[in-house]
């Protein structure tokens, strides 16, 4: 049996009431020209199932549109094929997702997000909900980065300096989870030479196009690896699972 929901015909979905359901949340944006736009989508998408497969949850598809980046933190609409939503856009889908599944008895729903803007949208969604169905589910969204343990840092950035996570874009972190979950997408004959970029204690519109390093990577990848992507998710998952355990009484 596929632990993919759009595998499933809706009577199996619906014997599946009483497990986790997890919606994947990721972006389609630049990720330098060595990773494809699906970048965070599939690394969402990955997390999902490796998590859906430790608690026999069902992962929903992917929402593989986001909020806006910002310049330091993705490079936002400057580059083509980044298709961003607006706040109010993304809490509204979000928001009828999961009005969705309550309505269909679904109480257990876990959003796993792999792209940091989206956050704040995504709670505010949560929030509605919840106000709206007075508590009939109980909701969680996380991440594959505040999960991690403190020791992974220093495993992963062994011969390059940690560059703070809103600069970690295209960098080590995700090109290595993306050589771990799917080599067949990256082109790492294509990285280029990465200045560090410097982050700003501002931001200021209309954005202009040396806002961004030309190549989009705001940080080196040098040194990423698929065992550095394991690293990570055997590190991160069990962190996952056991938020799942404590807030679904699994």
């Amino acid at each position: 049996m596929s632990y993919y929901m759009h595998d499933l015909t809706w009577p199996e979905f619906n014997d599946k009431k009483d497990k986790v359901v997890i919606l994947p949340i990721g972006s389609t944006e630049q990720h330098a020209i060595h990773l494809p736009l699906c970048t965070d989508a599939k690394i969402a998408e990955q997390f999902s199932l490796h998590l859906a497969e430790e608690i026999d949850g069902v992962v929903m598809p992917t929402i593989v549109y986001g909020y806006k980046s910002k310049p330091l933190s993705g490079g936002g609409p400057l580059f083509p094929g980044t298709i961003d939503l607006n706040g109010n856009t993304l809490i509204y889908l979000v928001h009828d997702i999961l009005m969705e599944l309550i309505r269909d008895g679904f109480t257990k729903i876990f959003i796993m997000n792999a792209h940091f803007e989206n956050e704040a949208f995504v709670v505010e969604a949560m929030d509605l909900v919840n106000r709206e169905t007075n508590g009939a589910a109980t909701i969680v969204e996380s991440n594959w980065w505040d999960p991690m343990p403190e020791d992974v840092i220093d495993l992963i950035f062994d011969k390059v300096p940690f560059p703070g996570w809103a600069l970690e874009h295209a960098a080590v972190t995700e090109t290595s989870l993306m050589l771990y979950f799917a080599p067949e997408l990256c082109k790492m004959d294509r990285t280029v030479d990465v200045v560090s970029t410097n982050a700003l204690p501002y931001f200021r519109y209309p954005l202009k196009k040396d806002d961004v390093p030309e190549s989009g990577a705001l940080a080196s990848c040098a040194y990423s690896s698929a065992e550095k992507g394991k690293i990570i998710v055997d590190k991160v998952l069990p962190e996952l699972v056991n938020i799942c355990k404590k807030e679904f009484n699994l």
